[in-house]
């Protein structure tokens, strides 16, 4: 068609009402040249801007400059130029490999230059556009078939080879001398795939004003149609590319659409079809584009009212999805929010937006799975877009602004604010000094160290200058967004049920990166697949001795037998539980202690049919040790899948896998939430241990404590994982114990191997000194911990204090580790404050118990008139008379 030129220099005449018409229906169908006299009047861009928003536009400076300015160059094209046009005497002598091929033009005098061909041959790739200039006569109609024949030539060399963007390279002719060419020279070009390039001043939208070219008429002398009728199939858009529909254009409603800027299209019917003249969904026209073969259209407009279709969808294929429909909810939502509503809520309270801003932000910077990350983002683009909403910003401002950024050739360096500088010494300091500002904010801040020479330390709290308030808020863990989660799995759950093992095998397949044949070893188990070096099978074996021992004694196997009057006896006795699931936690660890933790009283019960569940390795095979605990605890099956998705297996059980009664094990929030779920459905009969959640250790220390001691056993749950809590009460500690305690828990992280794990967990872990053991022990009992270590002169003596712990470890020769390991108490423990209402896992875990009761006929002579009073009582008849038909066969 035509590439239309302004002049810049002429801010007078652009200031007219006709050219401000003109260039607003310009903007609808493309590029614009912006010609101004040198680089050195880039300004006059700028100021035209300002009065005259176009979206794409290239720069010319048409005075010849001996030197050229690559940092106004770079600057300009930074700013949003799309193209900056340089003279063909000037691109072989400069250098712009730094500035890609669709950001530059060239401008050739095809009189003037010699070895035209060869110029175009050498900047294949490095250009995509000429501006040739032809010097004819002004009273020419048409070119000449010569010339044809030659701009073809030059034409066909420069489109040889697609762009390294994509896209063709684009040719425009410049017509020397001649005011107003005619229609013919832009149809003659449109046929060899160049295109007009024409000043403002020849142009006009009004079919009246002859000897200037008509824009409509330019743009319909270039489209072909095979339809007997004439017409272009158009495509309508909104401005973010999303299909409303497909309509036709004639070269009457093409006119009537850039006269007036809005939507007008030709009904086959009805002919001129105003779009909602009549419905109220009226549009506004923003852009008009040709395809790459001249034969349809794409008008992108922003629709008005209920939508495109007549069946008052948004689409003609239905309603939107996605973004485009968060964003029109949230813009109703905006304008109707019930009162009190949380939607209302957020839209009102910009410190609430912003505290779930960052929160989300957060969160998603910790999430590490695809479908975490893609989970915590839409929770941020949720509420980032209400943030947009609320200050009247639409995707299309969002979008718009992203791709001003995708015109940048500058490249920034790409670090972070100090503040946020997670590989800067400062971070923490910075966030401390946050933390003192905001006194109500007591709870340590999430951050994210990644290097060994950051100083890896636990915030600080005094229980002498915090309110009530603040110490609440050190006792509580970070929250878990249940209905979240939950949410996500469900419908993990529910595949597996419904799909039984070719929904495992995909799950553990999309999940753990491994394709297996079947999701189940069965016993006996293959022995190769078990092989373990001689000292870790003599470790295993250790441990089971000493934790077989402890659990066995747990197990009274007597029944419990009580005359509670004459004739009266009541006895209890257990049984156990038939099939149990033992749930083995992989991911960042191996854990073979787990599986003796759940394998062990679950042999000592009797269970009939143990099975185990623990994610396969990335070769698909079952971890070795895992096998052998397995096959040494009498296990049936090895389920090799993890997450909800092996949680779902053992409750409602498959092909390969059986259904059992009761699951239990440690996991991620994933894992207890899947058995929350199933503990809640009645149709699974399936039990569960205890809800869990991430590891976490509270030390009671003193001045007698051996601060690597007591260093050594923060780090031993800190490096289970990012999400893990550790607590030092620090009783009455000096400045210099507490000193040489940090720097022993920093200097031994930073030899970890799993540094980057701790260096997550410890800052976001702390340190609270109180003045006295009574307020150490009721914080503790407070908190529950999950394992509690007492660093203290006569340790042993507190633990008649102690209300509320999984389990206790006393003394400084009493580490956590022995306890997860091999000392025979079990590791598998309540987390999050549960500790308050549950045990951790025992013998009585697989155990049921059963109560009988015997009764002579004394017995129910002397007990029958208070079962049937309060039978009375309670107005249940048939229990009354199910006593009394029995007294009166014993009065006879």
């Amino acid at each position: 068609m035509f590439l239309p030129t302004i002049d810049l220099s002429e801010q007078e005449k652009l200031s007219n009402a006709h050219f401000t018409d003109l260039i607003k229906s310009l903007n609808l169908l493309g590029d614009i040249i912006l010609n101004i006299p040198t680089l050195a009047d880039s300004s006059l861009v700028k100021k035209f801007l300002e009065t005259q928003p176009i979206d794409s536009y290239w720069i010319n400076p048409i005075k010849e400059q001996e030197f050229i300015d690559n940092d106004s160059i770079i600057r300009l094209l930074d700013q949003g130029t799309e193209k900056f046009i340089i003279p063909s005497s000037k691109i072989l002598s400069l250098n712009f490999d730094y500035i890609p091929a669709d950001r530059l033009a060239i401008s050739i005098n095809l009189d003037q230059s010699k070895d035209i061909e060869e110029l175009i041959k050498k900047l294949t790739g490095s250009v995509s556009a000429y501006l040739i200039t032809l010097p004819i006569n002004s009273s020419t109609k048409s070119l000449s078939e010569d010339l044809i024949q030659n701009l073809i030539n030059l034409t066909k060399l420069a489109q040889k080879s697609l762009l390294p963007s994509g896209g063709q390279t684009r040719i425009g002719i410049i017509i020397d001398n001649h005011n107003s060419p005619s229609i013919e020279i832009i149809q003659q070009l449109s046929e060899i795939s160049a295109d007009l390039v024409v000043d403002i001043g020849s142009l006009t939208l009004d079919p009246t004003d002859k000897g200037l070219i008509n824009i409509s008429e330019s743009l319909i002398c270039t489209l072909k149609t095979d339809r007997s009728d004439g017409l272009f199939t158009t495509i309508v858009s909104d401005e973010r590319g999303e299909a409303l529909g497909i309509v036709y254009s004639s070269a009457e409603s093409i006119r009537e659409a850039l006269k007036t800027r809005t939507g007008i299209y030709q009904s086959r019917k009805r002919g001129l079809w105003h779009k909602g003249a009549t419905s109220g969904a009226v549009q506004k026209l923003n852009k008009v584009q040709v395809d790459c073969d001249g034969d349809s259209l794409r008008f992108i407009v922003k629709q008005y009212g209920p939508g495109f279709c007549h069946l008052n969808t948004r689409t003609c294929f239905g309603n939107s999805k996605g973004l485009t429909a968060l964003e029109q909810t949230l813009q109703n939502r905006k304008e109707s929010a019930p009162p009190g509503s949380y939607t209302a809520k957020l839209f009102q309270n910009p410190d609430l937006l912003h505290s779930k801003i960052m929160e989300e932000a957060d969160e998603l910077c910790s999430a590490k799975t695809k479908d975490e990350i893609a989970w915590e983002a839409a929770d941020l683009i949720y509420f980032a877009l209400v943030k947009c909403i609320a200050n009247e910003v639409s995707l299309t401002d969002i979008e718009s602004q992203l791709d001003k950024r995708s015109k940048i050739i500058t490249r920034r360096p790409g670090n972070a604010k100090p503040k946020w500088d997670v590989t800067s010494n400062e971070t923490l300091s910075v966030q401390n000094n946050e933390n003192k500002q905001q006194e109500s904010q007591t709870k340590p801040v999430s951050t994210s160290l990644s290097t060994k020479s950051e100083t890896i330390k636990m915030q600080k709290f005094d229980l002498s200058e915090i309110n009530v308030t603040q110490r609440t808020s050190l006792l509580q863990r970070p929250i878990i967004k249940s209905d979240d989660i939950m949410a996500r799995v469900r419908p993990i759950m529910d595949d597996v049920r419904k799909k039984g093992d070719a929904a495992l095998i995909k799950l553990t397949e999309k999940f753990d990166g491994v394709k297996l044949a079947s999701p189940v070893i069965s016993a006996p188990f293959p022995p190769e697949a078990m092989a373990l070096d001689e000292s870790t099978r003599l470790a295993i074996d250790r441990a089971y001795d000493n934790i077989y021992k402890f659990h066995d004694a747990q197990y009274d196997r007597s029944t419990l037998v009580v005359e509670t009057m004459p004739g009266v006896v009541c006895s209890r006795f257990s049984r156990p539980i038939e099939r149990v699931g033992l749930y083995v936690p992989g991911g960042t660890a191996i854990l073979p202690s787990t599986a003796l933790m759940l394998g062990i009283p679950a042999k000592v019960a009797g269970c009939k049919q143990i099975v185990f569940a623990s994610p396969p390795r990335k070769d698909g095979t079952a971890v070795p040790e895992i096998l052998y605990v397995a096959h040494k605890v009498g296990a049936s099956k090895v389920v090799l899948a993890g997450g909800s998705q092996a949680v779902a297996a053992l409750a409602y059980g498959t092909e390969s896998v059986p259904k059992v009664d009761k699951i239990c094990g440690p996991g991620n929030q994933y894992v207890t939430a899947a058995k929350m779920v199933v503990q809640n459905d009645s149709s699974a009969l399936t039990s569960i241990d205890m809800p869990a959640g991430p590891s976490e250790l509270l030390v009671i220390a003193d001045n007698t404590s051996n601060p690597a001691y007591v260093a050594s056993d923060l780090l031993s749950q800190a490096e289970h994982g990012v999400d893990s809590q550790v607590v030092l009460v620090a009783v009455s500690l000096t400045s210099e114990h507490l000193a040489k305690i940090e720097h022993e828990i920093h200097a031994q992280a930073s030899v970890l191997p799993r540094v980057n794990i701790v260096s997550q967990s410890i800052p976001k872990s702390f340190i609270l000194q109180v003045d006295t053991l009574e307020d150490a022990v009721k914080f503790s009992n407070d908190y529950a911990p999950e394992h509690l270590i007492l660093h203290l002169d006569k340790a042993e003596s507190l633990l008649e204090k102690i209300e509320n712990a999984g389990s206790v470890f006393v003394g400084p020769y009493s580490p956590e580790s022995c306890g997860d390991y091999a000392s025979g108490t079990n590791h598998t423990l309540p987390t999050y404050g549960y500790a308050r209402i549950y045990s951790g896992v025992n013998t009585l875990t697989f155990l049921k118990h059963i109560t009988s009761q015997q009764l002579t006929k004394e017995g129910l002579h002397n007990l029958g008139t208070t079962v049937m009073r309060l039978a009375e009582v309670e107005e249940l008849e048939a229990h009354r008379n199910a006593v009394q038909i029995r007294l009166k066969d014993m009065e006879v």
